[in-house]
């Protein structure tokens, strides 16, 4: 939530729109200790997950509270194309949005009207929820929001990699997440997107995006493989999630006392 004499920025916004990298991770708990953790650490982008996380708007601002003393920024992927959910997640003061499945032109635009105030959107304009700052300095907010929050869609169909030179024509538009995995499955390859069928819907994806004036983003597991991608051009790769990357932390603890001890 902003100071009292505080502008709305978003740094994010101005270091995706120069196609900075930026390291991103998961919150998919719904832990605001999860949240501050990530935040601590230093990661540039948390995204609160509202689609595969048992989130809910109490849960998404508990999170943002966790995050306010530190410079990551919050962004979260909402549960659907649907205009009041994702009113009601900005309200709650989120600087970024990511919607999930958009497939056509017509979805994305859809997508960034949700996320602006008139008349460049539909966005229900209210002085008094906590993004705005509680109506205490509610325009220092809203006369920027518009410009400041960061709006990307999912490619995850072989449909949206179809109209991908639509979607990128889209105004307001700031970046393009693609969902690999969901990709792979919606092309009958169950959770493998490293198969070269997919590679090959993918690739031309990427290429386009990076030659638009929109960013690229998506996810790899683990540093490694996002060096890559952040090699090929992209510019936002979620890395780490607070649940998966605990999990296999403790399998990791778990294998090495049981070679260290078999017979305990």
């Amino acid at each position: 939530m902003l100071k009292l004499d505080e502008v709305f920025y978003n740094p994010a916004k101005h270091m995706l729109r120069e196609k900075k990298k930026m390291l991103g991770g998961w919150l998919q708990t719904a832990s605001p200790f999860a949240a501050e953790i990530f935040a601590k650490a230093g990661i540039d982008i948390l995204m609160i997950d509202m689609e595969h996380g048992p989130n809910n708007i109490l849960s998404l601002i508990d999170q943002l509270r966790a995050m306010g003393r530190f410079s990551s920024v919050p962004f979260a992927r909402a549960p659907w194309n649907d205009m009041v959910m994702i009113k009601r997640m900005l309200d709650a003061g989120l600087y970024g949005i990511l919607v999930p499945f958009v497939n056509t032109a017509e979805e994305a635009e859809q997508a960034v009207k949700s996320c602006k105030y008139p008349r460049a959107g539909v966005r229900g304009v209210a002085p008094s929820p906590r993004a705005p700052g509680w109506n205490m300095n509610s325009m220092n907010y809203m006369e920027h929001a518009n410009d400041e929050i960061v709006v990307m869609v999912a490619v995850e169909t072989p449909e949206a990699a179809q109209n991908i030179d639509e979607i990128l024509k889209v105004d307001g538009l700031d970046g393009i997440f693609i969902g690999s995995t969901d990709l792979a499955c919606s092309m009958g390859y169950f959770c493998k997107p490293n198969t070269p069928e997919v590679r090959a819907v993918i690739r031309p994806v990427e290429e386009k995006v990076l030659a638009s004036n929109k960013f690229l983003a998506t996810v790899a597991n683990g540093f490694e493989a996002a060096k890559q991608l952040y090699d090929r051009g992209y510019s936002l790769v979620m890395v780490m999630s607070d649940g998966a990357t605990l999990g296999n932390a403790a399998m990791k603890n778990v294998e090495l006392f049981k070679e260290a001890y078999p017979e305990r």
